[in-house]
């Protein structure tokens, strides 16, 4: 019984190549109720050939590794550990990188000058099925939306409450602020996401983000 008052715990496992970057974001979760560091690794090959003492909620990559890069890792992490967000958090901010994450699986976007407050609350975020970015990478993924036009008949035949629930989703949003954007119940909006999924041909949220981006499917 006093187990299920306890708050529920957001886990968290870094790779991260410099060492004090690393160890200053280990310091703030674990020092940050709610909050609990369970691996990191300096490296994307020590990430995968370490087994992991647990599968975390959330896997905060680093893109520019030594060796294997973060984004050229994120296939790997994800065939490996499918419930885990996958969340990049780096110093580049161009649109090919951030083009490249979201199709690789990655839900979410962070530039390392993110601060703490923001970078635990997009943690917890990621771990309730959002997809954070810091406010650069939402405008410049917003700015494709608005200078690209959309090819004729890319719509994937969804219907206009399905676009504008798979717009909220490249947003950010997840089901619950989804739901009350729309003014709908979180069962609406998971009933919609799973016919989103049928009709894109995909199995997770970042993956419809992807190829939202990829099909530019958002006006």
């Amino acid at each position: 019984m006093l187990d299920s008052l306890q708050p529920q715990i957001t886990q968290v496992t870094i790779i991260e190549d410099e060492r004090r970057i690393r160890e200053g974001l280990e310091a703030l979760i674990n020092g940050t109720e709610g909050y609990r560091c369970t691996a990191a690794f300096r490296s994307m090959e020590d990430a995968l050939l370490r087994p992991w003492p647990e599968v975390p909620d959330v896997v905060l990559v680093d893109i520019g590794l030594p060796g294997m890069s973060g984004l050229e890792g994120l296939h790997l992490l994800r065939e490996r550990y499918p419930a885990a967000a996958l969340v990049m958090l780096t110093v580049y901010e161009d649109d090919e990188r951030i083009f490249d994450a979201l199709c690789a699986g990655a839900c979410g976007y962070l530039l390392k000058r993110t601060p703490p407050a923001r970078l635990l609350e997009s943690l917890r975020e990621a771990k309730l099925g959002g997809a954070p970015m810091s406010p650069e990478v939402a405008r410049r993924v917003i700015s494709l939306f608005r200078t690209v036009r959309p090819p004729q008949r890319a719509d994937h035949d969804l219907t206009p409450h399905e676009l504008r629930l798979l717009k909220l989703l490249v947003e950010g949003h997840n089901y619950k602020s989804a739901a009350a954007e729309l003014g709908v119940s979180f069962h609406t909006i998971a009933f919609h996401i799973q016919n989103i999924y049928e009709k894109l041909q995909v199995h997770s949220k970042s993956e419809a983000v992807a190829k939202a981006l990829r099909h530019r499917l958002i006006s």
